[in-house]
């Protein structure tokens, strides 16, 4: 008997320092929403188990060790034990019923997490290879979308999002859930932050060979910073829609072209946009052609149909822009001298 109580008082002295030393370590990134708390709530339960069973397998094996290694000189044989059928019902019921309990928990925790405020602001996400692309609700019936998320803080937001290419998943690690974005459906996700402060959403979903750097700023602000934000954004927007250049603009912000093509001259996964239109551009057949109007507007309707030297194992995707909307981008491209 003697054993078993000092057996079982270190298992308890080692449960508390396993779970205070990682809990102390900090693994966990700073939560910033209602939902993080309900995870981190788990999370802590389950470490506290974890701590335990680590302690309860441990402690016996190396208490045997030193307590019941053989003598120096002793070559009698141990003792025979056949088994033990109490012992045994006993920590096979004990288990079930652990199972079972941390099961009720993971359920109530999920509830709380998915739950749903139906006031809820609705801002629509895409994702795009390899950029993010976010639509705020219309304001005068404009209408912003850009490659940022900016959310007020306290309010819940549901985001419905989809792929225009392969699956994507949406992921803040301060947030802690995440959803995957799969084309040709809508996944929803329900946030409401707690902390006002910038972050990053990344992807978590390996997606092509940019996934690495498909990252992208998210501000939570307050109610106010938010409105202002918008109203600045809806002000823009109008001023922009007044010319086929600009509304080319808008597009390519919101659509994440950036991600591949630069502005500025600057090397990219695709061909930069800067002095671009009349230039000459060789070809990966070796050929060369003008770009134009027409070569512009094949390559966004058909990005295959030829491909830059240099770039042939890049794959753009077909994003489905109307007529109107790529002789806008196009318009846009022209500027940028």
């Amino acid at each position: 008997m003697r054993h078993f109580v000092i057996a079982g008082i270190l298992v308890i002295v080692v449960s508390v320092l396993t779970f205070a030393g990682v809990y102390a370590a900090d693994v966990m990134p700073m939560a910033a929403s209602t939902q993080a708390g309900y995870i981190d709530w788990m999370w802590n339960v389950e470490l506290i188990a974890m701590s335990f069973l680590f302690a309860l397998i441990a402690v016996p094996m190396f208490y045997s060790f030193v307590v019941f290694r053989r003598k120096k000189g002793d070559t009698t044989d141990a003792e025979h034990i056949e088994g033990n059928t109490t012992l045994e019902i006993v920590w096979s019921i004990i288990p079930l019923f652990l199972v079972v309990i941390f099961a009720y928990l993971g359920a109530v925790n999920l509830a709380d997490t998915l739950r749903a405020d139906p006031n809820a602001m609705v801002i629509k996400v895409t994702g795009i290879q390899w950029s993010w692309k976010f639509e705020y609700p219309p304001v005068d019936g404009i209408s912003v979308a850009s490659d940022e998320l900016h959310i007020p803080v306290g309010k819940q937001v549901l985001l419905q999002m989809t792929s225009t290419d392969v699956i994507h998943s949406f992921w803040v690690p301060e947030f802690r859930v995440k959803q995957d974005l799969v084309p040709g459906r809508i996944t929803e996700l329900h946030i409401t932050p707690t902390r006002e402060g910038d972050y990053i959403v990344r992807c978590a979903e390996l997606c092509g060979t940019s996934h690495y750097n498909m990252l992208k700023p998210v501000f939570v602000s307050s109610q106010e910073d938010y409105d202002a934000w918008l109203a600045g954004e809806v002000e823009i927007a109008r001023e922009l829609q007044a010319t086929p250049e600009g509304s080319g603009q808008l597009l390519v912000e919101a659509n994440g072209c950036a991600a591949c093509h630069s502005i500025n001259g600057a090397a990219g996964i695709g061909p930069t946009w800067f002095g671009l239109f009349g230039s000459q551009e060789e070809l990966s057949d070796g050929s060369t052609v003008t770009v134009d109007d027409a070569y512009l507007t094949e390559s966004i309707h058909e990005p295959q149909a030829k491909i830059v030297a240099g770039f042939e194992t890049q794959l753009m995707p077909t994003y489905g822009f109307t007529d109107q909307e790529i002789s806008d981008i196009v318009a846009y491209i022209k500027t940028l001298r």
